[in-house]
């Protein structure tokens, strides 16, 4: 099964824990950007990113270089995808699900990690977004910005960390209860009992996501669009945590999403 893998950094502890049937392909977005907040604490590289802005023409721009880049380097089994590269194949699947439902996607199963759905895009396929969604969505995102910011700020004043604490054990300000799934009719603003019946993904899905994330809420929403979705609470924030036990969750999480699409 050929999988081709969109900005997902820290895969590695689980793909050796894979049978070698299973190959991946990791590749760049088109655009060079600025490094994520609190990135260059980590490691410094060059910095990319699928689209620069949240509008639809962007990201639509976007799906369009990605059609590119399938017809050339595909055909794929399946997709996996972080944070950005969830929201690209995410809206790339559900304008697929609106303009184009007859033709045959370029990939059967998509594997989410910490990802989100880009409210632009459901404004341009008619969808109406109540101020609520919005707002969850700028202070979640605020929040992401300035928890992953405190990395910076953490190795360049080592004092100020503490042992035993990670960077996403303080829960202060989070707008999530991570035990508790929100109701079908109230997602962080969005109301699926009344979401048009084809703005929906299909294929099969798993959905990664951290407890202690701030864009756990956005999550919860991508999740809420897919049919056949599958769900893990890492417990960790808006990352891959690389303990053994995560690592062979998710190994058997796409184990299972392999022999869903009709590999053994």
């Amino acid at each position: 099964m050929r999988v081709l893998c969109l900005h997902g950094m820290g895969t590695s502890a689980f793909r050796s824990k894979l049978p070698p049937s299973i190959t991946f392909n990791f590749i760049d977005g088109p655009h060079s950007t600025n490094p994520a907040a609190g990135i260059t604490a980590l490691f410094e590289s060059q910095h990319y990113a699928w689209y620069k802005s949240q509008t639809a023409e962007s990201i639509r721009t976007a799906h369009d270089w990605l059609r590119t880049y399938l017809a050339t380097h595909g055909p794929y089994d399946a997709v996996m995808c972080f944070s950005q590269g969830c929201a690209l194949i995410a809206t790339f699947l559900l304008y697929h699900a609106r303009e184009t439902p007859d033709e045959p996607l370029p990939f059967k199963a998509a594997f989410f990690i910490c990802g989100g759905m880009p409210l632009p895009v459901l404004e341009d396929l008619g969808v109406e977004v109540p101020e609520v969604a919005k707002a969850v969505n700028e202070a979640t995102s605020r929040m992401l910005r300035e928890k992953a910011g405190a990395l910076t700020d953490y190795a360049e004043n080592l004092e100020k960390a503490k042992r035993g604490v990670g960077l996403w054990d303080d829960l202060s300000g989070l707008l999530h209860s991570p035990d508790k799934i929100p109701e079908e009719g109230n997602v962080f603003g969005l109301d699926f009992t009344k979401m048009p019946r084809d703005l929906r993904i299909t294929i099969p899905t798993v959905h990664v996501y951290g407890a202690k994330d701030p864009r756990w809420p956005a999550s919860m929403q991508l999740a809420y669009f897919c049919e056949g979705r599958k769900m893990f609470d890492h417990k960790g924030g808006h990352d891959i945590p690389r303990s053994t036990e995560v690592s062979e969750r998710l190994a058997r999480l796409m184990v299972e999403m392999a022999k869903e699409i009709g590999y053994e």
